[in-house]
């Protein structure tokens, strides 16, 4: 019988396992989410300036709300732009 060494795969195995998705918030302890750090914000937005979804990003819910209600304040203060074009680089 071959061993898994000898077994050559037409496709890497490894393909279909992903990292388990965390929330950065819980993980690290942050509290506040500073609507003047663009820096940090534009992590969460794409290159149109749409904000990501939870399910991209892992943000629970608790904190996807609060860094959307920080964009939307942002872009209000113009900080971050509302629409762009390969907004990051």
């Amino acid at each position: 019988m071959a061993s898994r060494d000898d077994i050559k795969f037409l496709s890497n195995p490894n393909i279909g396992s992903q990292r388990k998705k965390f929330c950065r918030f819980k993980k690290y302890g942050i509290k506040h989410i500073d609507y003047k750090d663009a820096e940090f914000l534009g992590q969460f937005v794409n290159e149109q300036g749409k904000l990501l979804p939870r399910r991209i990003t892992g943000n629970s819910l608790k904190y996807q709300r609060k860094v959307s209600t920080a964009v939307k304040r942002a872009r209000h203060l113009a900080i971050l732009p509302y629409v762009t074009d390969l907004f990051k680089k």
